[in-house]
């Protein structure tokens, strides 16, 4: 998901006639259709209704493919408007997106039907309707995508991911841009000065990696970041090269679903909640992992933009097939990164519900001074051990 998918168009409507006209010029409320603003303030208040409730929602966007001359486009979008309101129920919420530059509805209430059977009704219903009006030629610049919330996460187009159900907090990303550089600069200028004077250590960790364990030295995971763009995590290898995930994702599915209890570190007595005694550790990773030196090679991923210095941790994938609805907030509200808020308050000792709480409070409360406030105590809490395995 990228900022330029709420692009601005400055659109304006080629038939707007006598109505009030929206932000960028559209008819506001013509053919029963919101103004963008309206329609995402909608849209928000539908999914933090379905984060209490867990029923489903969908939306769907109506856009124009590929890039027309703006005059034909807005013809198209326009035609497609009395139409797409004629199909839908009273109670749908249909409004611009993405700056005019598509249309939106939103349809709740949809009953105790199937996902799958749901998303082929509402589509044979609007695409038969498209096709009884449009011309083939018309139809075929017609491009239609359905977003499921809850269950949806890798939904849209690659990407697009999840982006659509959160403009709300895109539009916030916006607003921060300048904030948003900052953080950016931070992030840039800390991970290029930890690699140079780091480099020592880099070097002894990855030649005592080779020399104990067969393997690469560097191990590739797959990360889910910031509204749910999955990207290649790196990290010195810990563990076996051979060895059992389902060790790992077995804990972490009864972590996450409160059904385990804390357990007492070999180091210092206090309770973790944290897998111990990982049999796929080798000797030289246990010790690595007590010092996190194996997330060191993650300031490559700062510089390329997939992680912030400061942020919540990135979770692989199947960590977020178990998280429950409020959980994923943690993935739209912030970039993820190398140390975070639960890392200085606690680490491993907090249960998983009070770290994702420490982690939307950052997102929340997020300044350039707290980012400075965690990055200087971020040796402490690595040094110190608590918590940590």
């Amino acid at each position: 998901m990228t900022m330029g998918l709420f692009r601005k168009n400055n659109l304006r409507s080629p038939a707007a006639g006598d109505a009030p006209a929206g932000a960028n010029g559209w008819p506001g409320g013509a053919h029963g259709i919101l103004p963008e603003r309206e329609f995402v303030r909608a849209l928000t208040l539908e999914r933090k209704r379905a984060e209490r409730s867990r029923k489903l929602f969908v939306v769907m966007r109506l856009e124009v493919r590929p890039p027309h001359p703006r005059a034909k486009r807005d013809t198209l979008l326009g035609t497609t408007l009395p139409i797409v309101r004629a199909s839908i129920r009273e109670t749908d919420i249909a409004g611009w997106h993405e700056q005019d530059a598509a249309l939106g509805v939103i349809f709740a209430e949809l009953g105790t039907g199937g996902k799958e059977s749901v998303l082929g009704a509402l589509r044979a219903k609007i695409t038969a309707a498209l096709r009884s009006t449009l011309p083939p030629e018309e139809m075929e610049r017609v491009h239609i995508t359905f977003h499921c919330f809850p269950d949806d996460w890798n939904a849209g187009e690659p990407g697009q991911p999840v982006g659509n159900l959160y403009p709300d907090l895109v539009e916030r990303d916006e607003a921060r841009r300048v904030a948003r550089g900052i953080k950016r600069g931070i992030d840039l200028l800390g991970a290029t000065m930890a690699l140079v004077v780091l480099t020592p250590v880099l070097v002894a960790v990855a030649i005592a990696i080779k020399l104990t364990s067969r393997g690469p030295v560097l191990f590739r995971q797959k990360r889910i970041g910031q509204y749910g763009v999955p990207f290649t995590c790196l990290k010195f290898r810990s563990m076996h090269a051979v060895n059992d995930a389902h060790i790992h994702k077995d804990y972490v599915t009864r972590l996450i679903a409160g059904r385990i209890d804390h357990e007492p570190s070999g180091a210092n007595g206090k309770a973790v909640y944290k897998l111990t005694n990982d049999p796929r550790l080798t000797p030289v990773g246990a010790f690595l992992r007590k010092l996190s030196l194996d997330e060191l090679p993650q300031f490559f991923n700062v510089l390329r933009g997939q992680m912030s210095l400061v942020g919540p941790r990135p979770p692989v994938p199947y960590e977020l097939e178990v998280y429950d609805v409020w959980h994923r907030r943690r993935l739209v509200e912030v970039k993820p990164g190398i140390t975070g808020l639960w890392q200085v308050n606690g680490r491993s000792r907090l249960r998983f519900d009070d770290m994702v709480r420490l982690d939307l409070q950052y997102a929340t409360t997020w300044s350039v001074w707290l980012d400075i406030k965690i990055l200087l105590r971020t040796p402490h809490a690595v040094l110190s051990g608590e918590g940590a395995h």
